[in-house]
């Protein structure tokens, strides 16, 4: 009986193991691009893109562990940042919020905004959001956070629809209102996950934008709605799991308005049927149901296809630094490859490329307990000021370096020693 006891006990330990990839090792972030000037700028401000990323020992090695408390528990010790709340009416009589945090503690010569879109279903109040925003806070930023409409319960939806994968006009009217009444304040976006799509749409788009915009941050997006799914649908890696998750909050979203969303008026409208969406199995069957009737797309397909960044990167001329892991459950690593070329063909443009972190998560430090603030936090308030260090390099004309200086004798090479990789856009024997 001990022997058989003796051997459960291993195979469940096995598993263990297995499942906490407690054998891995820290590893350097990888840097693709090929602006050398612009990675040097931003390694300037962000040294510690050269060290290894060390996520907590006994547990931060798993994407999925990393994405679970992430999503179900947050940040350690997480602290609510003071602000207040603006609504705004838009044309479609949707109520759209945001919420405003000045900056904090040191000041700043330079005025700037960083403006933030949540992901999926989140808003100002989610755990991830307000530790990041009283970090950056405390670095001397203000922070406004878009709260995408339908997502807080204490907002009641005016409109006749919520958010959605690709409707950057919510984004943007955040936008415009905080030029209204920052005029001269610089921007910078920051996404996280279908945030990062939204930020990067919103940027890619034939659309008249503000030339404050300095510059833009994705965080764990996955650029191609379309192969997502496809990957999502699958049970490889427990991502079907994940899809169930996403489906429920946001069908629960749904129907916790359903008396404006699912009205008679509008289900006459837009032919919906109630039956139909309660029951969504996935995101498609949801988004047939009911998203694409709303937006007016004769299929998933070609609502996945308008929402998906990765058919507007081309036209982004605003410098862009976009952050993966390689063991996101939710966006596989093939999906990362829309990034790789992007920055491999567009100056200013950075991806930086982790091995751990999962969705989201970018726990770091401690052999069980994290630290308070993730490396995504720290990585995040010094890649905003290395944007605000490269603006203010190329706006200072006389001040500009001859097109082909990249290190001089007197200037630190923090190049050399980073994890870089130089893609020729041309050169098609290169692996990502």
């Amino acid at each position: 009986m001990s022997t058989v006891l003796l051997a459960v006990v291993a195979v469940i330990l096995c598993i263990l193991f297995r499942i906490l990839n407690v054998n891995s090792q820290p590893h350097n972030p990888v840097i693709y691009g090929r602006d050398k000037n612009f990675i040097e700028n931003i390694l300037f401000i962000v040294p510690f893109l050269n060290e290894p990323y060390t996520p907590t020992r006994l547990w931060g090695f798993s994407g999925h562990v990393q994405t679970i408390l992430h999503s179900l528990i947050g940040r350690v010790r997480c602290p609510w940042p003071i602000g207040g709340r603006i609504s705004l009416i838009l044309p479609d009589k949707s109520t759209l919020t945001y919420d405003l945090y000045e900056p904090v503690g040191s000041e700043r010569e330079d005025d700037v905004t960083v403006a933030i879109c949540p992901g999926i279903g989140n808003t100002s109040e989610s755990v991830y959001i307000r530790t990041y925003v009283h970090y950056s806070q405390c670095h001397g930023y203000r922070c406004a956070v878009l709260n995408h409409i339908g997502a807080l319960n204490s907002v009641p939806v005016t409109g006749t629809r919520i958010f959605s994968y690709g409707h950057t006009d919510d984004f943007g009217y955040m936008v415009d209102n905080l030029l209204e009444r920052y005029p001269n304040t610089k921007l910078i976006l920051v996404g996280f996950s279908l945030g990062g799509n939204l930020i990067t749409k919103y940027l890619g788009e034939d659309r008249k934008r503000p030339q404050n915009i300095i510059g833009g941050i994705s965080i764990c997006q996955g650029y191609n709605a379309i192969d997502t799914m496809v990957h999502l649908l699958q049970w490889q890696n427990f991502r079907r799991f994940y899809l169930y998750i996403m489906t429920d909050n946001y069908r629960n979203i749904i129907t916790r308005h359903k008396r404006i969303l699912l009205s008679p008026e509008m289900k006459s409208r837009y032919s919906l049927d109630e039956k139909m969406i309660v029951s969504a199995g996935t995101l498609p069957d949801l988004d047939e149901a009911y998203s694409r009737r709303v937006y007016g797309f004769e299929s998933v397909t070609d609502l996945y296809k308008w929402s998906s960044s990765a058919f507007y990167l081309d036209n982004i001329k605003t410098p862009m630094i976009f952050i993966n892991a390689r063991d996101d459950p939710i966006v596989p690593e093939p999906l990362l490859s829309f990034a790789r070329e992007f920055v491999s063909s567009h100056d200013n443009a950075m991806f930086l490329e982790l091995a751990h972190g999962g969705h989201l998560g970018f726990y770091e430090g401690g052999l069980i307990y994290a630290n308070p603030v993730t490396w995504l936090d720290r990585a995040l308030v010094g890649l905003v000021g290395g944007l605000l260090m490269a603006h203010n390099k190329c706006s200072q004309k006389d001040a500009q370096l001859p097109s082909d200086h990249f290190v001089s004798d007197d200037e630190p090479d923090l190049i050399k020693s980073a994890n870089l990789v130089f893609r020729d856009p041309l050169d098609k024997s290169q692996k990502a």
